[in-house]
């Protein structure tokens, strides 16, 4: 099998936040893109159930600039299921009001990370992959997507484009500790999650996700 260059775009955006799972309360992001955050920005633009994404590199574009942000939550999980049964009458109405709370939050502000990765072919595809990789790169050179691509939660989007020559990593070196990389699902309806973490650093701006880890888990 030909084994293609990695395919690149460069994400941008005011604020992210690619939240630490040890916090519970209190959302603070790791300092750089996680490889799940890139696998759905990238599937954002472009999502087949014939190929996969690998993020390979993430790089960082701009310095790594903490924000604080105090925000106004609500401490309880709504459904639609809740909402039908208070509309018929049947349930306790919901004062959002009632609810509320303050919760702080570390985010991020001003990031660009350019994101290298490849598109992997599943067991059942029966085209050559580089007919996705035209697609995908169609994409992004007119600005096309499923859904608005996201920094991590959804209320902080993204601006994607192609590379340019300038886009140089920082010449940042900096042990991160253990980072998500990626989650899978299991039990009968696929919905027991299971974390998988591992070791990050940064090398010269770059965050290396080795083929090991993909031989590994299998997001």
């Amino acid at each position: 099998m030909m084994r293609y260059p990695p395919l690149e775009v460069v994400f941008s955006g005011d604020f992210a936040c690619f939240t630490r799972p040890e916090m519970k309360v209190e959302r603070v992001s790791y300092p750089v893109m996680t490889p799940s955050a890139a696998r759905g920005a990238l599937e954002a633009i472009f999502w087949h159930p014939e190929v996969a994404w690998r993020v390979r590199e993430i790089r960082v574009l701009k310095p790594i600039r903490f924000f604080s942000v105090l925000r106004n939550e609500v401490n309880s999980r709504q459904s639609e299921n809740v909402a039908r049964k208070w509309a018929a009458g049947k349930g306790k109405p919901y004062y959002a009001e009632e609810d509320r709370a303050q919760r702080h939050s570390l985010v991020l502000r001003d990031v660009a990370y350019h994101v290298l990765a490849d598109l992997v072919a599943k067991p059942h595809c029966t085209d050559d992959v580089a007919k996705y990789r035209d697609q995908f790169r169609r994409r992004v050179a007119k600005g096309q997507c499923f859904h608005r691509p996201y920094l991590g939660t959804r209320e902080f989007a993204a601006d994607f484009r192609e590379p340019r020559p300038e886009d140089v990593p920082l010449p940042l070196n900096q042990e991160m500790g253990s980072m998500l990389f990626d989650l899978t699902y299991e039990g009968p309806l696929g919905n027991r999650a299971t974390p998988h973490f591992f070791p990050a650093e940064l090398q010269e701006g770059v965050l290396h996700i080795s083929d090991e880890l993909y031989q590994e888990v299998r997001p």
